[in-house]
């Protein structure tokens, strides 16, 4: 008897399961580690379908993800696009990856990963990320509100809010990229010292008012203790679509040599390519496409940063 309920167990259940025997009841015991509540609930459906009258014990340890935060010190320098492309590319790398969109402000991750409209459900109050065409799962500020609505929220209110969201059920996801809001303040503190990232990715145009406010954010993470993994350079050269001739409306080499100065690592650079504009306002991520040679490489060294950590 004992051979058959293994069987029937193991054929739904795989290595997950232990069936064990005390002579008069079965047992299972059953490992969800990395599955989300759906998944979990609907594998202890089925063993106890597959081995009636038995004792189901679900057991799972506590999962240990690196979360990296993107940030930066003031809007507009494109640090949601480069959140996004480095879910993705991070993704494609062969990370389970998770994004999380913590920016109250100016919510874009659904947008930008193709979700527009959807709203994530809640299973005992734990919230179950958005599947994306992307294979990365997304929780969003933007999911919650109506859109277009103003979120007038005070510190402790955003940042219980955002805690819902790094707290969400994300499985087997062993990184979650946090899109923080942009600047300095009481919510990005509160975030940084209540979740402490494995590290920071800072995002910065060239010109010397944006590097002036990554100053600030990468004096943030430090006095936080977060490590900084490095600095992007976004909007950093323009080429003309018609004659292909380079200029940098913004300046060029800002960010690299601010990085060189403040003695953390520059990541790459992130041209201002109207390519790059019409892709993410469709719901493309560039970082998805085969060909991508932009983000690539930026993940590639944050990936190599989180293995030697």
């Amino acid at each position: 008897m004992d051979t058959q309920v293994s069987a029937a167990v193991a054929a739904v259940a795989g290595d997950r399961a232990t069936v064990r025997s005390d002579g008069e009841r079965i047992g299972v015991v059953l490992d969800a580690t990395g599955l989300t509540p759906l998944e979990r609930d609907a594998m202890e459906a089925a063993v106890k379908m597959a081995a009636p009258g038995a004792r189901v014990i679900v057991t799972a340890e506590r999962a240990t993800r690196a979360l990296l935060a993107v940030a930066s010190g003031k809007g507009g320098v494109g640090k949601s696009t480069l959140a996004a492309n480095l879910a993705v590319a991070l993704a494609r790398g062969g990370r389970r990856v998770g994004l999380v969109d913590a920016d109250i402000y100016g919510p874009s991750q659904p947008r930008l990963m193709r979700v527009e409209g959807t709203r994530p459900e809640a299973i005992e109050k734990q919230l179950i990320p958005v599947a994306t065409p992307y294979g990365v799962p997304l929780l969003s500020m933007g999911q919650l509100v109506e859109p277009g609505r103003e979120l007038a929220w005070r510190g402790p209110m955003a940042a219980g809010a955002l805690g819902q969201l790094v707290e969400g059920a994300w499985g087997a996801a062993d990184t979650l990229v946090l899109d923080l809001p942009p600047g300095t303040g009481d919510v990005q503190l509160t975030m940084v010292q209540k979740y402490r990232p494995a590290g920071a990715v800072i995002v910065s145009t060239p010109q010397d008012l944006a590097l002036i406010d990554a100053r600030r954010a990468i004096d943030l993470f430090e006095k936080a203790g977060v490590p900084i993994i490095g600095l992007v350079e976004n909007m950093a050269g323009y080429a003309c679509p018609h004659c292909g001739e380079v200029s940098d409306p913004f300046g060029r080499g800002g960010a690299e040599a601010a990085a060189a100065e403040l003695n953390i690592p520059f990541l790459g650079r992130v041209p201002l390519d109207i390519a790059i504009r019409t892709a993410s306002d469709a719901g493309e991520p560039p970082a998805a496409q085969p060909d991508d040679r932009i983000f690539a490489p930026i993940a590639a060294l944050v990936q190599d940063w989180l293995a030697a950590r």
